[in-house]
């Protein structure tokens, strides 16, 4: 069952089919399993929607998401990042410099894919057009984009595995943060080095004259990724943080790049879009509640496999093994293995975290390691290990949206150096229990 489920998850990335479609199929065969096994159809259900429970953050998130994009996207803010980013980069430190872009936005914006879609995608276009190795630049932004997707307030992975391992959102920031700094100097030095390697020829690139033709873009469009950095400093819910961006958004979308109110509403549930053709409207365009509609599916989904697998117990063999190879390897090496094999099997980053928490946590428990461990031990293996995977949709997507290949990954050295590093020196974690 678990090779049918795989080999129909493998089928449908290659082909481009969505991956709803054999998630819905593997979850009726997982469902048809538990019954063989003995258990009623309605524990089932139960175990169904204990699983799905677990979504539930990353749903709320992904909601807020879609909104407070396509509301960033509308009053000029991306423009605004894009346009001076631009502006102040250097030809011979572009890969450098797409890198530490892509990390202020991801960090802003909280979403790896939506990163990618936006500044991300103008990175490229200059790449392509000033004769940069292709799969040197997108690798540097996929880093950069899941830079933020591990340690933003706003992004839904940091929330999940929050939510999991019931630990404070703001208190694990701070631990990956800590974590994080030898990883980011020595992936600014090898992004440098590739710079000087692979300048940017400058070319006839009309980018940043159409964002000025199009958006106003005086300070104030700055506002609402203020509003989303200040209150995070005061550890405010970041919920109400993110409400906040987006009334902000609206009112300088209405009163500064003058959008109609129906305009601001068609924008929040369908995204962005500009009247006319030409480049910047093509890479602008986007955001959204419908824009996560399917990524919402997909993790609702995904996570019902992981109470049918916890209420079954079909994976107590793979546990004990793991157990007892922890014994031997460590915990963190245990981990980094663990979430190796959930992002190969799941295909998705959330069903990746909730499988590799689902393994470890008993482990960890036993060995009195506490829950802030156990939340900086996940987003330092699953949360960045998943975007290597090239069948992981973590990883596929960017991918495609940069019209690169899987050779990129190879350049993404971030991803690569938060376990590496880790393996080789892990700081621990202060205790912290409750959240």
């Amino acid at each position: 069952m678990f090779i049918l489920f795989f080999a129909l998850l493998l089928f449908s990335l290659s082909h481009g089919v969505s991956i709803l479609y054999p998630l819905v199929a593997g979850l009726v065969c997982f469902v048809l399993l538990a019954a063989r096994r003995g258990h009623p159809l309605k524990a089932i259900g139960r175990m169904i929607v204990n699983g799905a429970q677990k979504s539930l953050i990353v749903i709320k998130i992904n909601v807020l998401i879609g909104a407070i994009t396509a509301v960033w996207r509308a009053c000029g803010t991306v423009s605004f990042i894009v346009y001076y980013g631009i502006a102040f980069m250097s030809a011979k430190l572009f890969i450098v410099s797409a890198f530490l872009l892509t990390c202020l936005v991801s960090f802003l914006l909280g979403t790896s894919f939506g990163t990618v879609g936006t500044v991300g995608v103008v990175l490229m276009i200059l790449a392509k057009t000033g004769n940069v190795d292709i799969n040197m630049a997108a690798g540097a932004v996929i880093a950069g984009a899941y830079f933020g997707d591990r340690c933003s307030p706003m992004s839904s992975s940091a929330n999940l595995v929050a939510t999991l391992t019931n630990t404070r959102l703001y208190t694990n920031i701070a631990n990956m943060f800590q974590t994080a700094f030898i990883p980011l100097l020595l992936s600014v030095i090898a992004y440098t080095l590739l710079s000087w390697w692979n300048p940017l020829v400058y070319g006839d690139n009309q980018i940043d004259a159409e964002i000025r033709r199009t958006f106003q873009l005086g300070p104030v469009v700055l506002l609402p990724a203020v509003i989303i950095l200040v209150p995070a400093l005061f550890r405010v819910d970041v919920k109400i943080s993110m409400a906040l961006s987006i009334l902000s958004g609206l009112f300088i979308g209405l009163f500064v790049q003058e959008h109609s109110v129906p305009e601001m509403a068609r924008y929040i549930v369908w995204g962005y879009s500009m009247e006319g053709g030409g480049v910047l409207a093509d890479i602008i365009k986007g955001g959204g509640l419908y824009s996560m509609l399917n990524v919402s599916l997909v993790v609702l989904i995904s996570s019902t496999y992981s109470g049918i697998f916890e209420g079954t117990g079909l994976l107590k063999e793979l546990e004990a093994a793991l157990e007892k190879l922890t014994v031997k390897i460590g915990e963190y090496a245990s981990i980094v293995l663990t979430s190796i094999i959930a992002a190969s099997f799941g295909c998705t980053q959330t069903l990746a975290v909730i499988l590799t928490h689902q393994f470890q946590e008993k482990i960890y428990a036993r060995r009195q390691i506490g829950n802030s461990q156990l939340a900086l031990d996940l987003e330092n293996s699953v949360i960045v290990l998943s975007a290597l995977i090239p069948w992981n949709i973590a990883s596929a997507v960017p991918v495609a949206t940069l019209s690169a290949d899987a050779g990129c990954i190879l350049y993404a050295f971030y991803l690569f150096l938060i376990p590496l590093v880790n393996l080789l020196w892990r700081k621990p974690a202060p205790a912290e229990t409750s959240g």
